[in-house]
């Protein structure tokens, strides 16, 4: 008996240092420049390209978009976001808006991740609905898929903001355009669309499957 006990007991210390793991997340606050500049391009953006007028720029979440910032470092990928205004060689998108590409966190191949700018300020990474949408970029690309590490921190980190908001979808950068012919969808000019591949089936199957609990919805 005695015996028995000190199993089950030893297999409970075991799932509790599992649940515990899982539920640890290390987030370190690297944010980006959110000065006046920015502040302005975003309302104006809110204005121009999602037909909300206000004099902040701020967002209720309703959806978690992940995406692959398709190569580069943390250190270069954080210093692109860090610039307030969009690089001249994005003609499509700099002719939309001046506003440069943003995310709100930035995950390391090793499962680092990063919090650019709070959760609720808004930030340009998919068209039509950033109005209500927490972006997550990944490091990595089509030829350098995104890895297990990445796949435990998006999970742990997706599962964290379904806490603190009304979060209803996740979806990958590659599905934005489904929500196209729904209310969700606010963006002006019919013809803004970009077609994405990121963050890859794969990792969207993965990150899913440990996500089920949650009844997140994938498709409008």
């Amino acid at each position: 008996m005695k015996n028995i006990l000190l199993l089950l007991l030893f297999f409970i210390n075991i799932n509790a240092a599992f649940a515990q793991a899982e539920n640890d997340l290390k987030i370190i606050e690297k944010p980006i420049i959110y000065n006046q500049e920015r502040i302005d391009l975003s309302v104006e953006y809110l204005h121009k390209r999602h037909n909300i007028v206000t004099n902040s720029p701020t967002i209720i979440p309703k959806i978690i978009v992940l995406h692959y910032t398709a190569g580069g470092t943390i250190k270069s990928n954080f210093n692109y976001f860090n610039k307030v205004k969009i690089e001249n060689a994005r003609k499509l998108n700099k002719d939309q808006s001046l506003l440069n590409v943003s995310a709100h966190y930035l995950v390391d191949r090793d499962g680092t991740v990063y919090h650019l700018m709070p959760d609720t300020m808004f930030s340009r990474h998919t068209i039509g609905l950033n109005y209500c949408a927490i972006g997550i970029e990944n490091i990595g690309s089509k030829t350098n898929p995104l890895t297990s590490q990445q796949v435990i921190a998006n999970y742990k980190l997706v599962t964290l903001l379904c806490k603190k908001y009304n979060i209803q979808y996740l979806i990958g950068h590659s599905e934005y355009t489904k929500f196209k012919r729904t209310p969700l969808w606010k963006e002006t000019n019919k013809n803004y669309i970009t077609y994405k591949e990121d963050p890859g089936n794969e990792f969207l199957v993965q990150v899913r499957s440990k996500l089920k609990n949650l009844n997140l919805k994938y498709i409008p």
